[in-house]
This record gives structure tokens, C-alpha cells and sequence, in this order.
């Protein structure tokens, strides 16, 4: 998965996604956090992470997030986000907003007030759009890849 960094701001780092390159890795199916199967040395099945985790190729991109406001969402600073351009916003769906000029992760909420775009983070206020605001949802976060 090599990508071609697009834009870098203050909270996302936008990147392209090149798919058409193939890297099947072992899987091992089932495993448990207890003690350790003889079943092991026994692993025969494969996974391309393209095709297990890029739905539709050509609207995806990935955005590294910046910062802690989607923390409670299991979204850290550095981890890198899968998005997919081709999915319609949705109430409660993870986004990948272009607000007044600036790119966020938020995730969008919709209710009788209006529509918000709402961090994971208790420190952050939510932001309910107005007349007057410019906002482009370039696409919904579909995984989460994070160093552990």
C-alpha cells in the first residue's frame, strides 16, 4: 500500500492510495488470548490487505490523524485512516470533512437542531453547521491501521 502524500494540515495528512500492487500475507484464523494452539505451525490461509480492507479502489484515500480529538472513537494521533470516498455521509458515521478551509475527523450527527460535526473527546465542543459554512465531506473512515 504506497501512497502520494496530497495535502498536510494541522489535524490530517491526505494521501492517495495505490492499490494495484499485491502483497498476500499469512493468516492465522482464531486466535485466542489464552494459551497457545498446537494449531500454529499450521497456518495455510493467506490475505491481500488491499482486497480485505479497500472496498472500492478508486475513491479511496488514507488520511493520517493528528492530534487526540477522536480519541474515545479508537482514533490516535499517527494512526492511519482508510477512507472511502464513495460512501454517503451518514448520522453517525466518521468523516473526512473539508470545514471553512480546514480538514477534520469528526463524526457527523444529525438531529432535530440541525447538523453537527462532533469529536470523540469530551475536550472538544461540537460544532453545529450554519448558514454560512463551507463544508465538503471528501469521505467516510472505513478502518483504523495503528501501531501498537
Amino acid at each position: 500500500m504506497s501512497a502520494l502524500q496530497l495535502h498536510s494540515s494541522q489535524y490530517l495528512d491526505i494521501y492517495s492510495a495505490q492499490t494495484d500492487t499485491e502483497l498476500t500475507l499469512p493468516v492465522l484464523e482464531g486466535v485466542r488470548a489464552g494459551f497457545p494452539s498446537p494449531a500454529a505451525d499450521f497456518i495455510d490461509l493467506s490475505i491481500d490487505l488491499n482486497r480485505h480492507l479497500i472496498r472500492h479502489p478508486s475513491a479511496t484515500f488514507y488520511a493520517r490523524a493528528k492530534g487526540n480529538s477522536m480519541r474515545d472513537a479508537g482514533i490516535f494521533d499517527g494512526d492511519l485512516l482508510i477512507v472511502d470516498k464513495s460512501l454517503e455521509p451518514a448520522d453517525g458515521k466518521i468523516a473526512i470533512c473539508y470545514l471553512d478551509g480546514e480538514f477534520t475527523v469528526k463524526r457527523i450527527r444529525k438531529d432535530d437542531t440541525g447538523v453537527w460535526l462532533v469529536a470523540a473527546n469530551d475536550n472538544f465542543k461540537p460544532i453545529q453547521l450554519r448558514e454560512g459554512n463551507s463544508l465538503t465531506i471528501w469521505g467516510i473512515v472505513t478502518h483504523v491501521i495503528k501501531t501498537m
